[in-house]
């Protein structure tokens, strides 16, 4: 019986998780970091954060300060721990790869974020697949950049420089 409790307690705390991340409110986005910040970025984010969020510092209503006080403590005890972190980037990216497959099958949730809708597969902005104008843009950089040195290289010869 309290197998089966614990299990549901799972359950709804891996849904709960998984709702958090689509809405974008991982760990990362409490400090306000990129998912491949250092050690030393994570501590001085979270310092900075807690000096402006602790109950007895800051102007907030105490009940919302607490709040985020102990959302940004619970961060910093994942993050700041390497096994920890890992196994919450690993959740994370499941949870993209699911959301990944959503968008694939057509199946596209519409969440709000304060008084914006956002209706996006992708958590992060820069984590999307380029797009064929993109790859087609890059494409002619590269080419330009080959085309500047091969002209260089040809004028050298041509005036006899050596190379």
């Amino acid at each position: 019986m309290t197998q089966d409790r614990t299990r549901g307690n799972d359950r709804s705390k891996a849904y709960k998780w998984l709702s958090a991340v689509q809405l974008g409110t991982s760990y990362y986005d409490l400090l306000g970091l990129h998912p491949s910040a250092s050690a030393m970025e994570i501590r001085r984010a979270y310092r900075e954060l807690s000096k402006r969020y602790h109950p007895d510092t800051t102007e907030l209503p105490i009940s919302v300060a607490t709040l985020k006080f102990q959302q940004l403590n619970e961060a910093y005890a994942v993050l700041s721990n390497p096994a920890r972190r890992s196994d919450y980037d690993d959740r994370l990216r499941a949870a993209r790869w699911m959301a990944m497959q959503a968008a694939a099958d057509g199946d596209f949730r519409e969440t709000t974020r304060g008084d914006q809708t956002a209706r996006s597969t992708y958590l992060d902005p820069i984590d999307r697949p380029l797009s064929a104008g993109e790859v087609f843009a890059l494409f002619l950089m590269g080419a330009t950049l080959l085309g500047c040195l091969l002209l260089a290289i040809a004028i050298a010869v041509w005036r006899g420089d050596p190379l």
